[in-house]
Formats: structure tokens, C-alpha cells, sequence
């Protein structure tokens, strides 16, 4: 059984910093460059032409935070997972400000021996006290979470 101080983030969550920087560069149009003060790149284009919409990257946030948050928290659970992907799935305001209303995830799990139990409390965890970006977010933003386990006995491997 996993204990509580097991399902810390030890190595990922003490090397967030406490204040985050970063830069925006008008290129042309309504096209922009943002960078993270790591150097790390994304394209905002209001026409989704040339780049996503700061909206999407948001909803893109919001998935790539718990994903790492589940993997991490069931990788310390010692759950064998060969596969990981998360859809997600958002409802806007139809009037400005179009803000997110709702997020629905369906997490798509592959690996050998994956118990629901095991799964829900990492998607709880998460939820209820890691997830940065969900805790960033609108108090009233309700986010739907699900789940399918598919188990294997043998790790796909690609060649």
C-alpha cells in the first residue's frame, strides 16, 4: 500500500519556482511568439493559421498538468504503464469574456495489472492539491474526469 508521504512529487514539485517570467514577441498580423524563461517556444495566432489559440494552450496546460501528475503519482505506486494518452474536451463562454465553463479528460491507461482504486486516487490527487494549473484556474470551472484501463501482459514495444 502507498503512503501519503509516497505520493509526494519529490524531485519535480521542489524545482518549480516560486515566480515564473516570460516574453511575447508581436511577429505580424495577430500572430505572436511566446518563450518560457527556459528558452522553450509556442506560436499564438488569433486566426489559428500560423499557431494555437492562447485558449487552446490553456485547455493544453490544464491536460499536460495532471497528466504528469497521474503518471507521476502511479510510477511511485510502482504501476506497470506502457501507455498513457488524455483527451480532453472544453466548453466556452459564447460571449465575451469566453471563458473555459467546463473541461471534460478521459485518460486512456495501458499496462499490466492497473487497478481502478490505484488510478482514482492519483486523478484525486492531483484534483484536490497538485495540479498548479487547475488551481490557477475559475472557481466556477467544472472539470469532468474519466478513465480506461486496457491490461496487457506484455509492454508494447516499438521497433
Amino acid at each position: 500500500m502507498t503512503t501519503k508521504e509516497d505520493m509526494n512529487l519529490e524531485g519535480y514539485k521542489e524545482k518549480v519556482k516560486t515566480t515564473a517570467k516570460g516574453f511575447l514577441f508581436w511577429d505580424k498580423e495577430l500572430i505572436f511568439r511566446g518563450m518560457t524563461q527556459s528558452g522553450y517556444e509556442i506560436e499564438f495566432d488569433a486566426q489559428v493559421q500560423w499557431g494555437c489559440m492562447p485558449t487552446e494552450s490553456l485547455m493544453l496546460s490544464l491536460a499536460g498538468c495532471m497528466g504528469i501528475d497521474v503518471v507521476s503519482f502511479l510510477q511511485k505506486m510502482k504501476v506497470e504503464l506502457h501507455k498513457f494518452k488524455l483527451d480532453i474536451e472544453g466548453e466556452r463562454n459564447p460571449t465575451p469574456p469566453q471563458y473555459y465553463k467546463s473541461f471534460t479528460m478521459h485518460l486512456h491507461l495501458t499496462g499490466k495489472g492497473i487497478k481502478e482504486k490505484q488510478v482514482e486516487r492519483a486523478i484525486a490527487l492531483s484534483q484536490e492539491k497538485y495540479c498548479s494549473v487547475y488551481h490557477s484556474l475559475r472557481k466556477d470551472l467544472t472539470v469532468k474526469v474519466g478513465y480506461t484501463i486496457t491490461d496487457v501482459e506484455e509492454p508494447h514495444i516499438v521497433k
